[in-house]
């Protein structure tokens, strides 16, 4: 056993980089700009500069000695919109290069001052000026035209970087090895403290409804299996599809109306006390037991037809005792299985009850930061529940070893 964990463990780390690799380029490279998405479209050049500096996302995405700066956005002039050659003056006339006449100076219209203690470098392209100038932050270059002027087709304002791999790669992977997921832009809070406060509520509400709905739909399936073709057997198959049938978030509006609201059987919205969870649970359940019972009935039913069963009949055991004692054991394969795939879901909430009910649980969290547009929760979020799908499928395989063994730890 400690020889198969450790060798699960070995495969398991690849699959942990490249979820961890996934969700950076999800988040960082093909995400767009986070600065944008909080400060709005309108937020002024330095801002967003402040902001990205702030968070490291003024950094290469992977490696480089050079990254790009808002202070000076890079224009193309044959082929750059309006929007960017309007600080150059050249907003009517159609795309085209830059022309200097002899002895003009090579404007620089700055978005807001160079910070200091940087290096930096212009890139220009085109002909009559230095291909190449770098200079420190109190020191703007001075760029003229020769005797016969300048073209330029392009200009380019880059900041030097700490060192080659000083990277948003590199610090994404620094602050997960401390478990540091970053600060949350709209509540301005570390995003650990907030899952660690998250944790709680959710694991209060997912753990009842995953242990209640284990417990009722294996009684269940066991009950349909005994007297399956019964008109009890193909009465709860019909409420268990009716029930598959609804809606999530019908199950919702109606518990919410009916037993809270008309009734007045439990509270509505809250995490005051133990009652607050009393119908949220019961929701959970009500959703999730259709499709357990059904699994579960044609996993036994399919145990039921294997010869042990048969000779157990044979030899004249109860009916009860062959359902409990043997063929629930050796149906505990795909049980375990399914089971392992709601794992993540107890840690991470269940998005749709913690918005309805206001439990301030890692679902209801995670809602709020699609709404305000953090990046840095939705990441942790999204990463996190990745993570624990690894560790799932890990806990299911050492589960099958134990309670079957026909499964070879090889």
């Amino acid at each position: 056993m400690p020889r198969y964990l450790l060798r699960r463990l070995a495969q398991a780390v690849p699959t942990v980089l490249g979820v961890v690799l996934l969700t950076f380029i999800l988040f960082y490279a093909v995400g767009g700009s986070p600065a944008s998405a909080v400060l709005g479209q309108h937020a002024s050049a330095q801002a967003l500069a402040e902001f990205d500096a702030r968070h490291g996302y003024d950094l290469p995405l992977f490696f480089g000695s050079w990254t790009a700066t808002r202070a000076l956005d890079p224009v193309d002039f044959a082929t750059a919109p309006p929007r960017l050659r309007a600080p150059w003056g050249d907003t009517n006339a159609p795309p085209a290069p830059l022309r200097l006449a002899p002895g003009q100076a090579l404007p620089l219209p700055l978005a807001f001052p160079l910070p200091p203690g940087h290096r930096w470098r212009l890139l220009v392209r085109g002909t009559g000026l230095p291909r190449e100038t770098r200079f420190d932050s109190g020191s703007l270059p001075g760029l003229r035209a020769g005797p016969g002027g300048a073209t330029v087709r392009s200009v380019r304002l880059q900041r030097a970087t700490r060192h080659f791999f000083d990277s948003q790669l590199a610090l994404y992977l620094r602050q997960l090895a401390r478990l540091d997921f970053g600060v949350s832009t709209s509540l301005d809070q570390p995003v650990s403290r907030l899952l660690l406060a998250g944790l709680l509520p959710s694991l209060a509400l997912t753990v009842p409804i995953a242990l209640v709905e284990l417990a009722v739909s294996l009684t269940l399936a066991l009950l349909c299996a005994w007297r399956r073709d019964s008109l009890l057997d193909r009465s709860l198959v019909a409420v268990c599809v009716a029930l598959m049938s609804v809606n999530y978030i019908v199950w919702i509006v109606l518990g919410q109306y009916f037993l809270a609201y008309r009734l007045r059987l439990f509270p509505v919205w809250g995490f005051e006390s133990w009652t607050n969870l009393l119908l949220p649970v019961l929701v959970g359940v009500a959703t999730g037991l259709g499709a357990n019972v059904r699994f579960y009935r044609t996993v036994i039913l399919e145990e039921t037809r294997k010869d042990y069963v048969r000779t157990a009949l044979a030899k004249g055991l109860p009916v009860r005792r062959i359902l409990f004692r043997h063929v629930l054991k050796n149906a505990l394969g795909p049980v375990i299985v399914n089971v392992s795939l709601s794992l993540p879901y107890l840690f991470t909430g269940s998005i749709l009850l913690e918005s309805f009910f206001g439990i301030p649980g890692l679902g209801y969290l995670g809602i709020n930061a699609i709404h305000s547009s953090d990046i840095a929760v939705i990441r942790a979020v999204v990463l996190v529940s990745a993570l624990l799908f690894v560790l799932a499928n890990l806990v299911a395989d050492l589960a099958l070893a134990a309670v079957d063994p026909r499964v070879k730890l090889s």
